[in-house]
């Protein structure tokens, strides 16, 4: 090769899932400039090594194409999320409290606690949330704020001394302030569908000064960079105003240490000025401004707020008012002339048929074709929306909300009912363009595994079974969901994706084979070596030695971040969360004294493998695995 066109990086002895059809499994790759320069078998891609060439041996681990979310409010997440104390993936209600604990003894005042969406009370094994009376004696001054999916918050006294709720409060339409039998409020907001009440309060709490912000995003991003996400669209959000609360987004790409790709949606913040918003932004910002990292990705998820069908599950299917269809009107008419794409939030194919309603009008005088517009959601879409959508051109995004909110759907609705809720199979067969991705941080985890368990399994993160196998997916095609399939929606297709010649060089090597695991362990995979255009971002275990692109510590320093990491408070090594619990109890089964590098505990794994050689023991002792000596 000439010397100026060897790879920067050679990635070797890996067992790739390329998703190029072409050419579905390699073991080595070479990655120059950002992209894969070369894609194959590890005779043809270790000679294009040059001298400055470096080169990581795989050791025989599982490769997918790194994982990017159709939905996430990413931007408005990452500004907080060094505030937050997660419970996502913790698994009973006495860990999360004891969690809590901690964390009011570690905030100094007048700083809250925050737990902020993620969760669900159906994870817990208690199947229940905590009540306001074991709040108040866990923290009686220090303001706790607890945030279940669009359904309820929940505040100690403290919290609502903070925010100033008494007596005299009324709460905004939509919404209800639970009061005793004296008129006080409880603690308890319910949203009655809509989240507003819930939205507003949070608001109302400490934020963090603007370099804190900054170090709070690249930890949020360093945290979705362990579980193998590489990319991401943002749906804008409620409070997420446009450009003030995109300065420190725009600061980090402008300072080139944003560790994932991220497209953005704008989403209108005013009620009855919906438009005015649209006419302004239209006139000053470029559909597609940006670059690979960092780019416009056109209206939505909010468009008008009279379309909005906020899903909560506990309450009644909510009906949109006789003027959604002038208003909607308005706003996509606008939209289209100016070729700028949108997205859509809506739950009910009620609200669904409505607005396809309006964007056939709007077809007939602006030919919507070549727009990448979409619906968001559509748990409870019918076969004909289906249609309806495809002969417009236009797509679904579906997101794994039933995977928290499951149990309350069929309460209220049945099981039979909630088969096809959404009936993502019978999309990907009808041809329609579909992708995956999470709606978090509030209403449900940003974890991309909880999806992809959801997809294959039918599972809620309870363990209730909510589809029959017709609704649920092989693993191939759930993979699909979260990475290849998610290009059509940012209009990036053939550019990331697959692990193919050309294509920006973004990868995971998961910590287990998703291919190979149980079903029952895919929503606990994280990722041990994650690559974004050919840079490492994240490393652990095996990899950790090239691990070289992590952020300063969380700040502030009482940040829950520093105590307890992310999903399942996989930082607490001493705690009891769902990580370092599952260490002790393999361990506990193993009853040795050995834990492998590689494998740790799970020394079976490594010699039930299937190779093609006489010595399994003496093979992984090759490798440096410790398992044969056991």
């Amino acid at each position: 090769m000439k010397p100026d066109s060897h790879p920067d990086l050679i990635l070797h002895r890996g067992l790739f899932t390329t998703l190029d059809r072409s050419q579905p499994n390699a073991s080595a790759v070479a990655i120059r400039d950002g992209r894969f320069q070369q894609v194959g078998r590890d005779h043809e891609i270790l000679p294009l090594a040059g001298p400055n060439t470096r080169v990581i041996d795989l050791r025989g681990k599982r490769v997918l194409p790194g994982l990017i979310d159709n939905h996430i409010h990413i931007i408005r997440g990452g500004l907080n999320y060094n505030m937050e104390l997660r419970w996502d993936g913790v698994r009973s209600l006495a860990d999360a409290m004891a969690m809590l604990k901690r964390q009011v003894d570690l905030t100094p005042a007048p700083q809250w606690v925050r737990v902020v969406g993620g969760f669900t009370e159906h994870q817990f094994q208690e199947k229940r949330l905590p009540t306001l009376e074991e709040l108040n004696a866990i923290a009686p001054d220090t303001p706790v704020f607890i945030l279940h999916l669009y359904d309820r918050a929940l505040l100690n006294g403290a919290a609502l001394r903070a925010v100033g709720y008494t007596k005299d409060t009324q709460a905004p339409p939509g919404g209800e302030i639970l009061r005793d039998a004296g008129g006080n409020p409880t603690g308890l907001l319910l949203a009655k569908p809509n989240a507003g009440i819930l939205y507003a309060t949070l608001a109302k709490g400490p934020k963090l000064p603007i370099d804190y912000q900054i170090n709070s995003t690249r930890h949020f991003m360093r945290e979705l960079n362990r579980l193998g996400v590489t990319g991401a669209i943002d749906a804008g959000g409620g409070f997420q105003n446009y450009p003030q609360d995109y300065e420190v987004i725009q600061t980090l790409a402008d300072a080139g240490q944003l560790t994932l790709r991220l497209a953005y949606n704008l989403f209108t913040q005013k009620p009855k000025q919906e438009k005015e918003d649209f006419l302004q932004w239209t006139a000053s910002s470029k559909y597609k401004q940006g670059d690979d990292y960092f780019r416009h990705n056109g209206a939505g998820e909010m468009l008008v707020f009279s379309a909005a069908d906020f899903e909560d599950f506990r309450q009644p299917r909510p009906d949109m008012g006789p003027e959604m269809e002038g208003e909607l009107e308005a706003v996509v008419s606008l939209l289209a002339q100016n070729r700028w794409p949108w997205r859509l939030h809506a739950t009910y194919d009620e609200t669904i048929s409505r607005a396809l309603d309006v964007f056939e009008r709007v077809n007939q005088s602006v030919p919507l074709q070549g727009l990448n517009w979409f619906f968001d959601h559509c748990e409870t879409i019918s076969e004909q929306s289906i249609d309806r959508i495809a002969a417009l051109g236009g797509g679904i995004a579906v997101q794994h909300r039933m995977a928290y909110q499951g149990e309350y759907f069929v309460e209220r609705y049945g099981r039979g009912a909630a088969e096809a809720t959404p009936p993502v199979a019978r999309m990907l067969e009808k041809g329609v363009k579909v992708s995956a991705g999470t709606d978090a941080t509030r209403v449900a985890s940003y974890n991309p595994w909880v999806s992809l368990s959801w997809l294959v399994t039918g599972k809620t993160v309870g363990g209730l079974q909510l589809y029959p196998q017709r609704n649920c997916l092989d693993r191939e095609a759930a993979l699909r969901m979260w990475t290849d399939n998610v290009t059509w929606f940012s209009n990036e297709e053939g550019k990331k994706g697959r692990i193919e010649a050309g294509q920006l060089a973004d990868l995971m090597v998961p910590d287990r084979d998703f291919f190979a695991c149980p079903e029952s362990d895919i929503a606990d995979t994280t990722s041990l070596l994650t690559l974004v255009g050919g840079k490492v971002v994240y490393a652990s275990g095996i990899f950790q030695d090239h691990d070289e692109a992590a952020p300063p510590p969380a700040m502030p320093d009482w940040s829950p971040v520093r105590t307890f990491g992310g999903y399942a408070g996989w930082a607490d090594e001493g705690g009891a969360p769902l990580q370092a619990s599952l260490k002790r109890q393999a361990a506990a089964a193993c009853a040795c004294n050995v834990s492998c590098g590689v494998h740790g505990h799970e020394h079976a794994t490594a010699w039930s493998r299937q190779l093609p050689i006489a010595d399994l023991k003496g093979f992984w002792g090759a490798l440096g695995c410790a398992c044969w000596a056991i």
